[in-house]
């Protein structure tokens, strides 16, 4: 008998080896803050501790958070595996997470709902309701922390809408450091609250992974020192099997997606991925996206002559703003130029992570770069 979703996530073994989660650490049974104090010894007021077997204030995330009113609110979570979703509204500006033992594969916040899920209302949840985090707060921060929906389409084969968010982040000076984003279809909704709010957001040093426009969104967002990879799929017979980008950026942001010092890897084929496609909402048929792969190793999986494909054929990605510059790797071989617009150095000065940033730096002791 072949093993359930929650026993793949367990034994990490199988088609969802990926998503594997880990013993606890040793050292977490007696000390499950680490260096980040305890409710006997708090860091600062407002710092608030979660732990799922009670030696916290709170033994789930969202009921932390809940309880954190105001601004600046630190949860320091000790390992374990949190099957819930949370929501940090838009008045828990300059919330952080941190994951007490400083490896994001002990903190886990996981569900499993999908687009196509029903709802105790009626109806189904939705793209923007299937995610297991939301986050639509300004300032926000997270540090080791894994945030993953393993909704999986062989446990469902009657829904069609397969669509299944791990984080959306909507809020302006969003930053992620060492975290994971574990799902299949759209795992990482990099958004913004409104068309003509620009939020910006950081990713430095995380791991992202899935099939379908996995990431996407319209958010002006930097991934510096990611990971980026696509799953293998047994339910497709033929490429492409998905696509690791669908940026939606309005038309009169600047900035879309930047992808610097990044590396692309699969599970899948050779050739089985497309870099990108445009997502041009019907609700914003103005969008314009954007995106920028530079000075980043794509590998085998990505297909080197025609990376990008169309959404829709109303909207070719000819029209859209993509570009690469200085990529090297088996999936950057530029074996068709139409194919893949390249950025001259001078172009390539106005696409960098301080330039999308603009007068906002993220704090986290590595420099950001500006080349």
């Amino acid at each position: 008998m072949p093993l359930s979703r929650r026993a793949l996530l367990t034994a990490g073994t199988g088609a969802a080896a990926a998503l594997a989660l880990t013993p606890a650490p040793a050292q977490a049974r007696t000390r499950p803050f680490g260096r980040h104090g305890s409710p006997d010894r708090r860091r600062t007021p407002g710092t608030l501790y979660v732990d799922p077997h009670g030696r916290g204030d709170f033994t789930s995330v969202q009921a932390a958070v809940t309880a954190a009113t105001g601004s600046g609110r630190t949860l320091v979570i000790a390992p374990g595996t949190y099957r819930e979703t949370v929501t940090v509204d838009a008045g828990r500006t300059e919330m952080t997470f941190i994951g007490a033992s400083e490896d994001p594969r002990d903190v886990v916040i996981v569900y499993d709902n999908a687009a196509g899920t029903p709802t105790p209302g009626g109806g189904t949840h939705g793209t923007s309701g299937s995610a297991t985090t939301t986050v639509q707060a300004d300032g926000f921060t997270a540090r080791w922390i894994t945030f993953a929906n393993d909704w999986l389409r062989a446990d469902h084969p009657g829904t069609t809408g397969t669509q299944a968010v791990a984080l959306k982040a909507q809020g302006d000076r969003s930053a992620f450091w060492h975290c994971r984003f574990l799902g299949h279809q759209d795992t990482l909704y990099a958004d913004s609250t409104a068309l003509s709010v620009f939020a910006r957001q950081y990713y430095a040093h995380c791991h992202l992974e899935g099939d379908v426009d996995f990431v996407f969104g319209r958010a002006t967002a930097v991934y510096e020192h990611c990971r980026f990879r696509t799953l293998d799929r047994t339910d497709l017979s033929a490429p492409p099997y998905g696509f690791v980008f669908a940026p939606s950026t309005a038309r009169a942001n600047p900035h879309g997606m930047l992808a610097v010092r990044c590396r692309f890897t699969s599970g899948a084929p050779d050739r089985a991925y497309k870099l990108a496609r445009p997502w041009v909402p019907s609700s914003e048929t103005t969008a314009r996206p954007a995106l920028v792969v530079r000075d980043s190793v794509i590998g085998p999986g990505v297909d080197p002559v025609a990376p990008y494909a169309n959404m829709r054929d109303a909207y070719p990605w000819q029209s859209m703003r993509f570009a690469e510059y200085r990529n090297s790797g088996p999936g950057a071989v530029v074996g068709v130029p139409a194919n893949r617009p390249q950025l001259t150095a001078a172009e390539a000065a106005l696409h960098t992570p301080a330039a999308y940033l603009r007068d906002w730096r993220p704090r986290e002791g590595a420099r950001i770069s500006i080349g």
